[in-house]
């Protein structure tokens, strides 16, 4: 990993977070989870403010980024219940089978570099009455939107540390393992249209 992704990719990824309609979507979605969870990409840790405490017994981040994690710091010392962090792939979990009552994916499904296997590993470390809830940008639905998608992604990838535009979240965890009940899906106010495309909601593991 060079130096730029190294230091100034979690930066810019961190400031990217932080704005106010994806905090939004954080604070609609990150309180479903429950129980022992699996948060991944748990990057700086911006989802940590949103967990309901009296429904979290532990959570365990996984991140490729051992420099994320100490930009996260400063939230786990402030929240009420255990942070563990692991150094580690999502393709290649490193937990038990069925060990995990909630895996949390926010934001982080557009960088994995093989997104279909993170979804069967997610489905893999959920326990039988689990749930993986979910928040992601991705390909949009307009035409219009989709073609600028295809073209700004090869340069968007380099700059913002592997991150991709256009992918079909729906597609990826509903072909691996889940069945998507309630999604929705909108343009993020306020954010550029070729990555406000949201789609959020919780799968079950069938």
């Amino acid at each position: 990993m060079g130096w730029y992704d190294r230091y100034v990719v979690p930066r810019l990824v961190t400031c990217a977070c932080g704005t106010k309609p994806i905090v939004r979507q954080r604070q609609k979605v990150v309180p479903q989870a429950r129980g022992r969870i699996l948060e991944i990409g748990l990057g700086a840790g911006h989802n940590l403010p949103h967990y309901d405490p009296g429904q979290v017994d532990h959570v365990v981040g996984i991140d490729p980024c051992e420099e994320s994690w100490r930009l996260a710091t400063p939230r786990v010392r402030a929240v009420p219940f255990d942070v563990e962090f692991k150094a580690g792939s999502a393709e290649d979990i490193p937990a038990d089978d069925a060990s995990f009552d909630t895996v949390l994916l926010t934001f982080s499904l557009c960088t994995i570099p093989d997104p279909e296997a993170a979804v069967r590993e997610a489905r893999r470390v959920l326990r039988p009455s689990g749930k993986l809830v979910f928040c992601e940008h991705g390909q949009a639905p307009d035409d219009s939107v989709a073609r600028w998608q295809r073209r700004i992604n090869p340069l968007w990838n380099k700059l913002f540390g592997g991150c991709n535009l256009n992918r079909d979240i729906k597609g990826i965890i509903g072909g691996n393992g889940f069945s998507l009940g309630d999604v929705q899906q909108m343009y993020l106010p306020g954010t550029p249209r070729i990555a406000g495309f949201n789609i959020w909601g919780v799968a079950d593991p069938q």
